[in-house]
């Protein structure tokens, strides 16, 4: 990566830190530019250049930990629902406890709902809207994201592993009927 791209890179990571920060003392709302740029130690201008408002911090985020999951996934298996991308995602769900926790916490998290729905819909690729089939997706990402909200707001001390594990034998068992 070249300077230029590592120093916005921090820049970003400086920004959206600052907005979380915030975000514990206040609501979003009451947060100004000025003080994320403040508490971050950059520019206005920096702020403008990578966002056009406070909730672009959320979706840029979103967006950028979903392009790094996606360098990971499995797609050589039959599904998409398998237990190594189960693992996976509940593996970054754990990496990203923070964030996840603070947007649960100030009732945002209905943007990482949206912006996991639109990864999953671009993965799936074209799905018939008129088939009843569409709703496993849908199902799918809002069971996994329940799932991994309860366990990462307790003081579980469950795997990674067995989550998935978990989460795959449950799936595996309504696809089948048996729940």
């Amino acid at each position: 990566m070249d300077k230029r791209k590592e120093a916005n890179l921090r820049v970003k990571t400086h920004i959206t830190n600052a907005l979380f920060t915030l975000m514990e003392e206040k609501s979003l709302a009451d947060i100004h530019i000025s003080e994320i740029v403040s508490r971050a130690g950059v520019a206005r201008a920096s702020f403008y250049r990578n966002y056009s408002s406070k909730e672009d911090v959320f979706v840029t985020l979103i967006r950028d930990i979903l392009d790094s999951f996606y360098q990971e996934i499995h797609f050589e298996q039959d599904t998409f629902f398998s237990y190594e991308n189960m693992l996976l995602s509940f593996r970054y769900f754990q990496k990203y406890r923070k964030y996840v926790l603070d947007l649960y916490r100030s009732g945002f998290i209905t943007v990482l709902l949206e912006e996991l729905n639109r990864f999953h819909e671009n993965v799936a690729g074209n799905m018939p809207s008129s088939s009843i089939e569409k709703y496993h997706l849908y199902m799918y990402i809002g069971a996994l994201l329940n799932t991994a909200l309860i366990w990462l707001s307790t003081d579980d001390r469950t795997s990674a592993e067995e989550m998935a594990s978990f989460f795959f034998e449950t799936a595996a068992k309504a696809a089948h009927g048996l729940v």
